[in-house]
């Protein structure tokens, strides 16, 4: 909007390198008045990178971004930064665009303030929302008064990080608080654009699991303000993803629409309340047609630009500088901001503390166990409480209320090798269950692949004497077995794990790295390898017997398939087993059945003779993997039946554990009877 007016020449210099920098950078290359002197970033990789991707140069301090001839510098570093890479930059002359929130503390707020004022230099705050084209469209209608006098605003926000794939926790796993300074903060500078000063905040937040390494995923607000009260939902889990704003008149309804690009109004009308209801409805439906295909034409065109808010916000701050007007969005407007953005976070950060204290039982029991929260590592607690056994678990926070009273847990992902670190230290044996059930590969991979790798090292590093991994029977070739033999502890690893799915290829991977720190490093392990595991909360009847459709079960081939059963209980017994006789060279123990029922037993047994079943011939199965292939080659996508793993799944194999009953002393006691 403003970016032909300003007229007056900068330099630019941008202090943080990330993914936001792309997005001033872009507009600072629509103000043909502006120029971009260089970028400063702790991490000389990353500052280097996003220079030469800007067309610019990377420069090691703040100070060489003023030598530069830098004099408005845009402060782009975590929140926690923002108030002293300012103050520093005010101290050096330069003029100042802090992304939100402002700062972390509003005495750091008003340093800020201080160091402008003394040094006669401008700061603006990059609350991008208010320049979005419908907020402004909304905030101009609520102004003219065409909604009435406004009662209430109900933000709807949900919305998901990028997936954690291991290493350093990225911010938003740091800490409780993190996500609602992320995404709180904006709901609060919009609720008091739509009704004036926050006079007070009642927040709540909880975990439901929709991101297993946060540790609040669902936040609620009542907000009290000047000129009425809001109301914010922020979800990690609610999908489809939204970002709705509904601001409520006594003349009429606002719904804006910030994911699609589009507003809607409801107007009162001096009507029959069953025609006014039709016709909204009927006005509310057209206005929707007609913008969606604008708004997508636009963005098309490059009209609606990704972060537009944030580029209009930033050409309307240099029209400012230029014109000596008051900046978008100043320091004074954004310290109540900073202020109700940190009563929330902190009041989160101390319940997040103070569950983390919760945690009792014994810190130094030498028997360490992941995956607790599953089934088998439920089943082992309970085992080990009752017989007494010292230990201590590792589980994502997430899974913190699913902890035993009186078992001490430290809480982290698999993926993090800090927290590994700290869950094994001082162990003696490490029973290492943990891995991904679901997901694509990504979680996979995290979890299971770079998690066993991170257990490993710390095992070594720590000098475990046992480490008991719990491996899967998918690791083995279950295509190729064409002749009847049956797959023990010396049959061939799966050849083509990429084909027989992320779980396989993550499960193989994350063996084969036990077994080769076992041979060359020295890591003292046994591998188990369950079958197809039943009881406890482990249903019998699961997909690999039938899938679930409607009020019938549907067989994928005739149901004569033998299945490599093993009972909760049996496994639980192994791994005692391998404790006790403290297997450490690398032993591979195969955990199945004696008796091996085909699903056609299964599901007489489980369902009764009178079930609703239908089995669909192997040649028509096939065909719709083959069919499926088909389908989803042009987008690239593997199909989750392709014909390579329906061999997999529907090859006539049996089972048979060479090593259980000879390294272990094991054999099955609870069985399928």
């Amino acid at each position: 909007m403003y970016d032909r007016l300003v007229k007056v020449r900068h330099r630019v210099g941008f202090v943080g390198a990330g993914y936001i920098s792309f997005f001033h950078a872009a507009a600072i290359r629509r103000i043909p008045a502006i120029e971009l002197a260089g970028v400063y970033d702790i991490d000389p990789r990353r500052c280097e990178q996003t220079a030469r991707a800007l067309g610019t140069c990377a420069v090691s301090s703040l100070e060489s971004l003023r030598d530069r001839g830098a004099d408005v510098i845009h402060v782009l570093t975590p929140p926690e930064t923002h108030a002293d890479v300012a103050v520093a930059s005010l101290e050096l002359g330069a003029h100042v665009l802090v992304e939100k929130p402002l700062a972390t503390d509003t005495d750091d707020c008003r340093r800020i303030q201080a160091a402008a004022a003394r040094n006669g230099l401008r700061v603006c705050v990059d609350h991008s929302l208010l320049f979005e084209p419908q907020i402004m469209r909304g905030l101009r209608a609520v102004h003219a008064g065409s909604i009435g006098r406004i009662v209430s605003v109900d933000i709807l926000r949900s919305a998901e990080y990028p997936p954690y794939e291991g290493g350093p926790l990225p911010p938003q796993y740091r800490s409780a608080g993190f996500p609602f300074r992320d995404l709180g903060v904006h709901q609060l500078y919009l609720l008091q654009a739509f009704l004036g000063p926050i006079e007070d905040v009642r927040a709540d937040w909880s975990s439901e699991g929709g991101d297993p390494n946060l540790f609040f995923d669902e936040w609620r607000l009542q907000v009290r303000c000047r000129s009425g009260f809001g109301n914010v939902q922020i979800s990690f889990n609610v999908r489809p993803i939204q970002n709705i704003i509904i601001v409520q008149g006594t003349k009429g309804v606002l719904r804006i629409d910030q994911m699609t690009m589009f507003s809607t109004r409801r107007a009162a009308m001096p009507l029959p309340k069953m025609i006014e209801r039709v016709l909204n409805a009927y006005t509310e439906s057209i206005q929707t047609m007609v913008q969606i295909p604008r708004s997508a034409v636009g963005f098309v065109r490059g009209g609606m630009r990704q972060h537009l808010g944030v580029q209009a916000l930033i050409a309307d701050f240099y029209r400012t500088l230029d014109e000596n007007l008051p900046v978008p969005v100043s320091v004074e407007q954004a310290i109540p901001i900073v202020d109700w953005t940190e009563r929330v976070a902190r009041a989160a950060d101390a319940d997040a503390a103070k569950s983390s204290r919760l945690s009792a039982g014994d810190a130094n029991a030498q028997t360490v166990l992941t995956g607790a929260a599953g089934a088998v590592g439920a089943a082992v607690v309970e085992r080990f409480q009752a017989q007494g056994t010292p230990f201590r678990v590792f589980v994502r926070r997430s899974a913190a209320a699913q902890v035993p009273r009186g078992v001490h847990a430290t809480f982290g992902d698999l993926g993090d090798p800090d927290a590994v670190d700290r869950a094994i230290a001082g162990a003696r044996t490490v029973i290492h269950i943990g891995a991904a059930m679901t997901g694509n590969w990504t979680r996979q991979r995290t979890s299971t692949v770079i998690g066993t790798n991170n257990v490993v090292e710390a095992c070594l590093k720590h000098r475990v004497d046992q480490l008991i991994y719990i491996s899967s029977l998918s690791v083995v070739d279950w295509a190729g077995n064409h002749n009847g033999t049956p797959i023990t502890e010396a049959s061939p690893l799966e050849p083509y794990p990429e084909r027989r799915g992320a779980y396989t290829q993550a499960k193989l991977q994350a063996e084969l790295i036990v077994r080769d720190a076992v041979k060359n490093r020295g890591l003292r392990a046994v591998i188990l390898r369950p079958g197809q595991i039943f009881g406890g909360t482990l249903p019998l009847v699961n997909s690999a017997v039938a899938r679930r459709v409607g009020k019938w079960h549907v067989v994928l081939g005739d149901g004569t398939l033998r299945l490599p059963l093993v009972h909760m209980e049996d496994v639980v017994d192994a791994i005692c087993s391998a404790m006790a006789r403290h297997l450490t060279g690398g032993e591979i123990v195969q955990l199945v059945d004696a008796n091996l029922p085909q699903q056609n037993q299964l599901l007489k047994r489980e369902l009764g003779s009178s079930a609703k079943v239908v089995r669909v011939p192997r040649p028509v199965v096939f065909a719709a993997g083959w069919m499926s292939e088909v389908a989803l080659r042009p987008m690239r996508r593997q199909s989750p039946v392709s014909r390579y793993r329906l061999r997999s799944a529907l090859a006539h194999r049996t089972f048979v554990s060479q090593a259980a009953a000879t390294l272990l002393d094991w054999s099955p006691k609870r069985g399928l009877e």
